[in-house]
This record gives structure tokens, sequence and C-alpha cells, in this order.
């Protein structure tokens, strides 16, 4: 004699809503969608600076209103909030053991923040910002 089994009903659009770390999974997955547009903008970029100086300067034009300002800025933010996210997530996927022991998390998220200040740093220097 067979029973039927138990089948759980899972809602397919608000799953994530029960925990946490669902929602931070899922925070961190869309910012995929806002940093893989802003490549799409950078291919574009790049095949208009093909083209020659009036077509990039066309492009540059029509990314400087306020509406592109925005966009760029929401960018920005998923990019850092995609950042550190996976900063902080990264002892787990990579844990460095030196010897027995592993080394604290800690010591491995803020080697990544440093990093990170340090190359934005050079870009900005090399950009003559600083």
């Amino acid at each position: 004699m067979s029973r039927k089994p138990y089948i759980r009903q899972v809602s397919k659009t608000s799953w994530y809503l029960k925990q946490p770390r669902y929602m931070r999974y899922m925070s961190r997955e869309v910012t995929c969608i806002f940093i893989g547009a802003f490549a799409l903008l950078m291919v574009c970029a790049v095949e208009r600076l093909s083209q020659g100086q009036a077509a990039f300067e066309s492009f540059m034009a029509a990314i400087t209103g306020p509406w592109s300002f925005l966009g760029l800025f929401v960018i920005l933010a998923f990019a850092v909030h995609n950042a550190t996210n996976w900063f902080n997530v990264t002892p787990k996927a990579m844990p460095v053991q030196i010897g027995e022991e592993f080394l604290n998390g800690k010591y491995i998220v803020g080697a990544h923040y440093a990093i990170w200040i340090v190359a934005s740093l050079v870009v900005l220097f090399f950009a003559g910002v600083m």
C-alpha cells in the first residue's frame, strides 16, 4: 500500500519573502540586471567611439541628461550593494586555511574592502580627479 507523498505548496513569486537570507540572496541576484544594463551601455559607448568623434559626442550628449544621471546613480548604488554583499559572503565561499585553523572571516572581508579602496583611489588618480 503506497500513499501519495506530501508536497508542500510553495509560491512561485514570493517564496523569497519568507526568510531574511532568501531576501539577501534575491537582492544580490537582482543587482545583476542593472550591472548588465551598464555593461550594455558601455558596449554601445565603444561602438559609438568606433564610429567616429561625432557619433561618440552625440552619445555623450544623450547620457548627460538628468534622467541618465539618475539611472547611472541607481546602477552605481546596485553595483555597490552587489560588491558589498559578495565581499561579506567571501569567507563562506573561500575559507582560507592556515595549518589546522581557518583565518577569521573579518580579515578576508577587510582585505577585500582595502583592495577596493586602493583600486578606486588609483582609478580616481589616473582619471585626474585626485
